[in-house]
Order: structure tokens, then C-alpha cells, then sequence
């Protein structure tokens, strides 16, 4: 009785750990793919802010404000979150997560790889994505079981690439005229910035304080996955704490959420403990 206890527990922690190294290198391969440029991207290799002339006037203060004459494209980045999530409009504690946030410009692509600790031994892994216009989202347990899973869905493609837009304060050049992004202003602190990848256009109001900085961004036409189904409601952000990274300026602080016809759901904030920056003038 006790060999046939001891076989099975080898068996299952056999097949345990080969699908724990299924899902991890499974993961590595998306995060070359998310890293890797493609050949036939056109790239603009270094800031020109002569090229702004023409561009909404609060548009204009904020790239002489966080941008440098001459500075190089950013082409990935790598950036380590702390913060809290709410992952539910009726919860009424927030849970604590870390992430690894990778991004590439100009072809719009990241990978959202957090753990949240649901108990101290027990962990939840979300990890979201968008690449080449796809987007994706998998929620794991131990890092192990799938929990939930989406990805190629229609209204997700579509709120991946919004994120995207929203997320690019935190990799500033990727909102330059030269990577996609079309500007059109509204008033003296406010202009409209849409963005396209294949079939799919992103539109998002962003906010400027006095000074120059992003301090926000809004649109009505984000889908959200809502009880199980994918519905719009207003979606907001807000952006606070900047200081210089690399020479140029990005905020450490963000949050995020839903305006719900019960109230605002902030679901997300966090703080951006490190950047680390690859440039396109960078050697491979």
C-alpha cells in the first residue's frame, strides 16, 4: 500500500512539474516574441522636436517637457510594479500584487506578468498581453493552473491596444507623431490621440496639467470584461510623481479605473519601482 502511495505521489509531481515548466517556458517564448522587432518595422531612430510644430499646443509643452532634442527612441522597456488591485467593483479590500511590465515601440506589444498573494503560501498569476494586435489574458494558480484564459477576442484585441496607448506615458516617445499616435486638440489642456494596429483604432482623451505633464486619460469606448461579458463603460487614469529616468520624464505613480453606474471602481494603482530602457540605436 505504501509503494503504491509513494508511485503515485512521483507520478504526480512528475506531471506537476513538467506542466509548471510547460507554463514557464511557455512564457519566456512570449516575452522573446514581445522583445523581438520585426525586420520590416520602419523605425524613426532619435527625437527631432522640430517635428512637433503643427501639433496641439498642450501636446507641444509636454514633449519639450519630457523629451530631449536629439535623445534616441525608446524600443523596449522593463519595468518592476508594486501596487494593489481591486479585482471586483463589490470587494471591498484591495490585493497586493508585483509585476514585471515589459513594452515595445513603435509596433505596439507588451506582456503584464503579476503574482498576487491570496493567502501567504498561495499565489495568483495574471499575465496579459498584446501582440501584433492580439491580445491575451490567463489567470494561474501556483503559476501552474488555469484559472482563466482569453485571447484573440475581439473587444480584448481592442482594450490591449488601448491600454497600450494609455501605458505609453511610461515610454513617452511611443506617443511621437513619428510611431503612429495622431493628435488632435481640444482645448488648452486637453487633446484626443488615436492609435491603429491592424483593423483596430484606439482613441483616448489625454489630460495635461499646467505644467505640462500627462496627468490623466479618458474615453467612453473601452470594453471591460464585466460578470463574464465584455461591456463599455467609462475608463480612467491618472498619472502622478514624475521624475527622470534616462533623461527623460515618466510618472512613478499611476492608477486606473471604471466609472460603473454604482460609482468609481479604482481597480488598479501602483508605483514603478525601476525602469530599464533599451534604445533603437542600442546594438542587438
Amino acid at each position: 500500500m505504501k509503494r503504491i502511495f509513494w508511485i503515485s505521489a512521483i507520478l504526480f509531481g512528475t506531471c506537476l512539474a513538467g506542466l509548471y515548466l510547460y507554463r514557464y517556458y511557455s512564457l519566456q517564448s512570449r516575452l522573446a516574441e514581445i522583445m523581438k522587432i520585426r525586420s520590416n518595422t520602419e523605425t524613426v531612430a532619435s527625437v527631432d522636436l522640430k517635428t512637433l510644430d503643427g501639433l496641439p499646443l498642450p501636446v507641444q509643452r509636454y514633449f519639450r517637457l519630457v523629451l530631449r532634442d536629439g535623445q534616441p527612441m525608446v524600443r523596449t522597456v522593463r519595468m518592476h510594479q508594486k501596487g494593489e488591485l481591486m479585482t471586483d467593483p463589490q470587494a471591498r479590500d484591495y490585493i497586493s500584487f508585483e509585476a514585471e511590465h515589459i513594452a515595445r515601440s513603435p509596433e505596439p506589444a507588451f506582456l503584464w506578468n503579476a503574482t498576487m498573494k491570496v493567502l501567504p503560501v498561495l499565489g495568483i498569476q495574471v499575465i496579459d498581453s498584446l501582440n501584433r494586435g492580439t491580445g491575451a489574458s490567463q489567470v494561474l494558480f501556483l503559476s501552474t493552473f488555469t484559472l482563466g484564459s482569453q485571447e484573440d477576442v475581439p473587444e480584448l484585441n481592442s482594450g490591449a491596444l488601448y491600454r497600450y496607448l494609455a501605458e505609453s506615458v511610461w515610454y513617452p516617445t511611443a506617443l511621437l507623431p513619428e510611431n503612429g499616435v495622431i493628435w488632435e486638440g481640444i482645448d488648452a489642456n486637453r487633446a484626443r490621440a488615436t492609435l491603429k494596429q491592424n483593423g483596430i483604432s484606439a482613441t483616448l482623451e489625454f489630460r495635461f496639467n499646467e505644467r505640462g505633464e500627462i496627468q490623466g486619460i479618458y474615453t467612453e469606448d473601452r470594453y471591460g470584461l464585466f460578470d463574464g461579458e465584455f461591456k463599455k463603460y467609462p475608463w480612467e487614469g491618472r498619472f502622478r510623481d514624475y521624475r527622470e529616468v534616462d533623461g527623460m520624464l515618466v510618472p512613478s505613480y499611476g492608477e486606473v479605473g471604471w466609472h460603473l453606474p454604482s460609482g468609481f471602481w479604482l481597480f488598479w494603482k501602483g508605483h514603478i519601482q525601476n525602469f530599464e530602457y533599451v534604445w533603437h540605436e542600442d546594438p542587438e
